[in-house]
């Protein structure tokens, strides 16, 4: 059996290496390094495989997050409301910005957003929700969009787990993860379901003029070279990183469903444990598993991580501190217990290897020494 990883893009990349390295070698004769014909090229790609009618590529996903804020015009103090059961970034460019961060706890099965607390959050200072689509699934999206109508209020959606996951509205139409409100965000990180081999992210609008602002934005706000209409920031995706891109666009869907056939499979053979539950996923919408993400009911957590690495399976804890814990984000507002769900599943939940190469042998050996684990502890 081969060494099992939590993400296992060695294999994933020899299967692929000459599309790749052809890729690569384009861009190193073109020395077009920054802004070259292989973002356009990528660019233009993403957009018809999302249907969405502007892409922005940038440097990062937490960029694409903080740019989005600006591009919306937001001022110093105003709320943005988002989970506290995520990963910091969200909650980070809110705070950076200078605007309040507002956190709402997340429902038990899905682990995303509860629309009905965001409802409860609501003040007449709150400006936007960044509702984020985790572990590969998106949010309830016709709740959220309904509720900011009646509040007038701005989406920017926290994509960067989900891109190619599905939402499906009551009246039949669908929509790609980020690409249903005023911004989509997403990140290229290499772990990601579309990742490159650095650092990368984009952002997603359908409006024309928010995704003017946004490329002006990430350019130093500036339109024309040399002359700076707004404050902006430094944030590109370099070519390289653009054809690499590219390549793994044309795999994503198979690679998605590589994710899921896994997800399936651990289902599958872990239902009959009594002591775990495994991930629901809502009605509305796919799911493309960035991760694979579960709970103990009543094992011990640090026992049987030890138990699973001793047989030569890595175990992750996404997350372990919700954001109201977090030492750089404690408000007096917050207070241990005030968001019961977020807290419950930072104590009882783990995340087992999900990747597009993992086979059946090493599904069959992660989900036996679990199961023997949680019985044992």
């Amino acid at each position: 059996m081969r060494d099992i990883r939590m993400v296992d893009l060695q294999q994933q990349y020899h299967k692929i290496k000459q599309e790749i390295d052809e890729e690569i070698q384009k861009v190193l004769d073109s020395t077009a390094f920054i802004n070259g014909p292989a973002v356009k090229q990528f660019q233009s790609n993403l957009e018809s495989y999302l249907n969405v009618r502007h892409v922005i590529p940038c440097g990062n996903g937490t960029d694409a997050l903080m740019v989005a804020l600006m591009a919306l015009g937001l001022q110093r103090g105003d709320e943005v409301i988002t989970s506290t059961f995520t990963f910091i970034a969200s909650a980070e460019v809110i705070a950076v910005l200078g605007l309040t961060p507002v956190l709402v706890d997340v429902r038990p099965d899905t682990f995303n957003m509860d629309m009905e607390a965001v409802e409860k959050a609501i003040t007449p200072r709150t400006k936007a929700v960044i509702p984020v689509h985790l572990f590969g699934q998106c949010a309830d999206m016709e709740r959220l969009t309904e509720i900011a109508k009646r509040h007038n209020l701005h989406i920017v959606e926290d994509a960067c787990q989900s891109i190619g996951a599905t939402f499906r509205f009551s009246d039949g139409r669908t929509a790609k993860a980020g690409t249903m409100g005023d911004f989509g965000c997403t990140s290229f990180f290499p772990s990601k379901n579309l990742g490159c081999y650095g650092d990368g992210g984009a952002l997603f609008t359908n409006d024309d003029e928010l995704a003017r602002k946004a490329r002006g934005i990430v350019n130093h706000g500036m339109f024309v070279r040399y002359y700076h209409d707004m404050v902006g920031v430094n944030s590109r995706l370099d070519s390289i990183q653009a054809a690499i891109l590219d390549v793994k666009l044309r795999h994503l869907d198979e690679y998605i469903a590589a994710r899921q056939q896994a997800a399936a499979a651990y289902t599958e053979k872990l239902r009959t444990c009594d002591g775990l539950v495994t991930p629901a996923i809502a009605p509305f919408t796919t799911h493309v598993f960035h991760q694979y993400t579960l709970l103990l009911k009543n094992a011990d957590r640090e026992k049987v991580i030890a138990h699973m690495q001793e047989h030569g399976v890595p175990v992750m804890i996404y997350y372990p501190v919700p954001l109201h814990e977090q030492k750089a984000y404690q408000d007096p507002r917050y207070h241990k217990g005030d968001f019961p769900v977020s807290e419950s599943l930072c104590r009882h939940c783990i995340s087992l290897p999900m990747h597009t190469e993992l086979d059946d042998e090493q599904i069959a050996h992660i989900t036996s020494h679990l199961i023997d684990a949680v019985n044992r502890y």
